[in-house]
């Protein structure tokens, strides 16, 4: 079947030899910035998450593990410095796109284990009276659960360095007709 391909304001029209056509919104030019979702995520839920990690190690990490405590956390200190290290190492990671899938496991953790703790008693979205809903880190996990299935994308450390599946010296052995 023959087509004709006429393009006007970002409408692409395929008209077929039966005269019918179909029109598609044109994306093409956005399709070229797909590589750029990953980096645009990792950085947006890094920096989140790196300065909530930060936010914690200013007021001291036993000053958290103090919360934990009295929500009956096992090892309240300890985990208040693990939940710091999580946070602010793993947005730093996810920021510079190195160990990123592990670092997106970490913080998926880190915030289930926050919803159900805290936010399971104050709700979805946050009361008018104060407290902060799970609306938040529910987006985050969103965020995480991208990087998890789709990797951190070609311009990380991770493909930089190899440490992603199809890595970069594969990629550049395939551009130049190797298999």
């Amino acid at each position: 079947v023959r087509h004709v391909s006429i393009i006007r304001k970002g409408f692409t029209n395929k008209l077929t030899k039966g005269g019918t056509g179909m029109r598609t919104l044109a994306l093409s030019p956005m399709n070229r910035l797909a590589e750029f979702a990953p980096l645009v995520v990792r950085v947006i839920v890094g920096v989140i998450m790196a300065a909530h990690g930060l936010q914690k190690l200013l007021a001291g990490p036993g000053n958290f593990g103090g919360f934990l405590a009295q929500l009956g956390v096992p090892a309240p200190t300890l985990m208040g410095y693990v939940v710091t290290l999580v946070e602010l190492g793993g947005g730093i990671l996810l920021i510079i796109g190195l160990f990123s899938r592990l670092a997106a496991l970490l913080l998926t953790i880190d915030l289930v284990v926050a919803i159900l703790l805290v936010k399971v008693n104050v709700g979805f979205l946050s009361p008018q009276g104060g407290g902060a809903g799970a609306e938040l880190d529910l987006a985050l996990i969103a965020g995480f659960l991208v990087i998890l299935l789709v990797g951190a994308g070609r311009i990380s450390l991770d493909y930089t360095l190899g440490i992603e599946r199809g890595t970069a010296r594969e990629a550049r052995g395939t551009r130049r007709g190797r298999s």
